[in-house]
């Protein structure tokens, strides 16, 4: 089992943030090693809610998986929540927070996930702090392409 917690404060206004990581179809315009992005089974659950599946191609050197995830976007608190519908985990639950901080946004991730494969385990937690500053540093570069900076 591996966690992880990533909470930073970024020059950009929270709405703006929690629409672009919401938006995951665009994900394999900018994190490159998501190859593939298919979404359905999109339903509105209340005023700002809405819960879809996320099919995810991701493509290493040596590696090629795909999963799918059940995504919770509610605009009202600025949340997404993630949990593993199949693929290669065990276990799989994200969770995203964005809030409005001075003249910026704190952008918050909890992560809990399990490989079913040991291999997966052991290179992901050897390589997990370079991938998690890799990621957010995709979401980042995305952000500053898109949106003008608040501070």
């Amino acid at each position: 089992m591996t966690k992880v917690s990533f909470d930073r404060v970024l020059p950009f206004a929270a709405d703006k943030l929690f629409e672009m990581v919401a938006d995951v179809e665009k994900y394999p315009d900018y994190i490159p090693w998501i190859t593939s992005m298919r979404v359905s089974n999109r339903t509105g659950l209340s005023e700002g809610v809405t819960r879809f599946d996320a099919e995810a191609g991701v493509g290493f050197k040596f590696l090629s998986e795909r999963f799918s995830t059940r995504v919770t976007r509610d605009a009202n608190n600025r949340t997404i929540s993630i949990t593993l519908l199949k693929g290669p985990f065990k276990r799989l639950n994200c969770e995203w927070k964005f809030e409005e901080a001075g003249k910026g946004c704190r952008a918050s991730l909890q992560m809990d996930f399990e490989f079913k494969n040991p291999f997966l385990t052991g290179f992901l937690k050897a390589n997990f702090d370079k991938a998690v500053s890799k990621l957010m540093a995709c979401f980042e570069g995305r952000a500053e392409t898109l949106f003008p900076k608040t501070a």
